[in-house]
């Protein structure tokens, strides 16, 4: 039987993959193929975090494919050239992929159903990403949501109980395997190599892990989730994201293992639901992307595109990306982000409203760093997340909520947890002080070892001022309205 090529783009899985089972269904030989697309238009290349997290994530894949006697094929280039190329030398029979909803993906999709069209050879698409597809959740009137609450509500009474497929037996094997790079020849090493250090430490990548991890939070911290999960020096949390991100693990593999685990353990039913919920946030980030894709670059509240944010790159930006602003919470945020990668999500809402509020720089500025340094960079959530918090975007929290990191720290992290294990240089002031240590007497700070404006920062700006004028910014736009 002629073979067929199953693209590997945005689902880097073997369980719960409609593309892959159908593909072995029909009993030919399957040739899986990842292509490392940065050249293709509306495609958005790689963050730095989110290549490492990709090199060692295509490490995993190789190995079970490897394991059932199937190869993962690795290309680098515009994804169009290379399948329909790789369809006529190969004599292939169709081609099976996941859907994508970013802009980039949308148009490769589009663009190779027309050119294999035309070479008579078919092209299926499979969902698999998220739990409904985008055309499926409409209001009542057939408009699109854009407050979170009624979208969850409708998306619950639409998602069936269809448990999700295992990982196949067995993928038959091509008579002869087209040529491969290799991984290294993607280029995706960090630079330079001890940068990741900390990521390597803290991550372990692929279907398995992603698995152990979601098991090891459902029974150690779901039941607990509502109560833990704004705590950044609890580990309260999933750590699901970057899984997500790769297509590691499907939302709908997700959402199953939990409702399972509801169903034997009642108790930890109300933690659980927050945190599926939490997943449904995700599901309406991408949804909002694939019906409004201008919001990439554009506000979704059109009288922001009036706001007077600074754009490009400035010192106190830089003070921001490093951890040196003077303000512990935002400062153990963006300091753990560059360790490993990753932020806890009450404290990126903390960190993303003193750049857009306290120091009026743009949206953008934060979400290209976050896009640059998360491992777990999603394109919708990224874009969806950052809007929100400016105030500009869908169900957005109003611009006028400014978030106090002081008070943020005291209120979410009380005991010092995590400022301590981030910014050790404060770990000697007492739990009254740590979040304010501008506040603490001279014989305090000099216990604790703390010499402001030497080892620690001096407050980059004073609050009072930042919040009026970032309100004063916001009246502005009201009255242009």
């Amino acid at each position: 039987m002629q073979p067929i090529i199953l693209l590997m783009a945005n689902v880097l899985r073997l369980d719960d993959h409609p593309a892959l089972s159908k593909a072995v269904e029909t009993g030919a030989p399957v040739i899986p193929l990842y292509v490392f697309d940065e050249d293709s238009p509306n495609v958005r290349p790689y963050g730095a975090a989110s290549k490492w997290w990709l090199m060692h994530s295509l490490e995993k894949l190789q190995g079970r494919f490897k394991d059932l006697g199937s190869r993962l094929i690795i290309a680098k280039g515009k994804t169009v050239d290379i399948v329909t190329k790789l369809v006529q030398d190969l004599d292939a029979s169709a081609v099976y992929l996941t859907r994508g909803y970013t802009p980039g993906s949308k148009w490769i999709e589009d663009t190779l159903n027309i050119e294999l069209d035309e070479l008579g050879v078919p092209c299926r698409r499979f969902g698999g990403n998220l739990l409904l597809e985008p055309e499926q959740v409409r209001t009542k009137a057939g408009g699109i949501y854009t407050v979170f609450t009624p979208f969850w509500k409708a998306c619950k009474e639409l998602i069936d109980e269809t448990k999700p497929k295992p990982a196949p037996d067995e993928i038959r094997a091509p008579d002869e395997w087209p040529n491969s790079l290799s991984i290294d020849d993607l280029d995706l090493k960090p630079k330079p190599v001890n940068w990741a250090k900390g990521m390597d430490q803290a991550w372990e990548q692929g279907t398995e892990a992603a698995l152990e991890r979601l098991d090891d939070f459902l029974n150690e911290a779901s039941a607990d989730y509502s109560k833990n999960r704004d705590k950044p020096g609890v580990d309260g949390t999933s750590k699901m994201s970057p899984y997500l991100t790769f297509g590691e693990i499907s939302p709908r593999m997700i959402w199953s293992r939990t409702k399972a685990y509801i169903a034997d353990n009642p108790s930890a039913q109300k933690g659980a639901e927050k945190f599926l919920s939490e997943v449904g946030w995700r599901e309406f980030s991408w949804h909002l992307l694939f019906n409004f894709p201008e919001m990439q670059t554009e506000p979704m509240r059109e009288n922001f595109a009036d706001f007077p944010w600074k754009e490009g790159m400035g010192e106190d930006v830089k003070a921001w990306q490093k951890g040196m602003t003077g303000f512990p919470i935002v400062d153990a945020g963006m300091r753990q982000l560059w360790q490993t990668g990753w932020m806890h999500n009450r404290v990126r809402m903390i960190v993303a409203s003193f750049l857009v509020k306290d120091l009026l720089w743009h949206w953008h500025v934060g979400e290209d760093w976050f896009w640059d340094t998360l491992v777990d960079a999603d394109f919708g959530n990224n874009i969806a997340s950052w809007q929100w918090v400016s105030g500009c975007g869908a169900d957005a929290a109003p611009y006028f909520r400014i978030f106090n990191p002081i008070t943020q720290g005291f209120k979410f992290d009380s005991d010092g947890d995590y400022i301590r294990e981030f910014v050790p240089e404060l770990a000697g002031l007492p739990n009254k002080y740590i979040h304010e240590p501008f506040e603490a007497p001279e014989d305090v700070l000099a216990d604790a070892g703390v010499k402001l404006g030497e080892t620690y920062p001096n407050p980059m700006v004073n609050r009072k001022e930042t919040r009026a004028r970032a309100l004063e910014a916001f009246e502005s736009i009201k009255k242009s309205d």
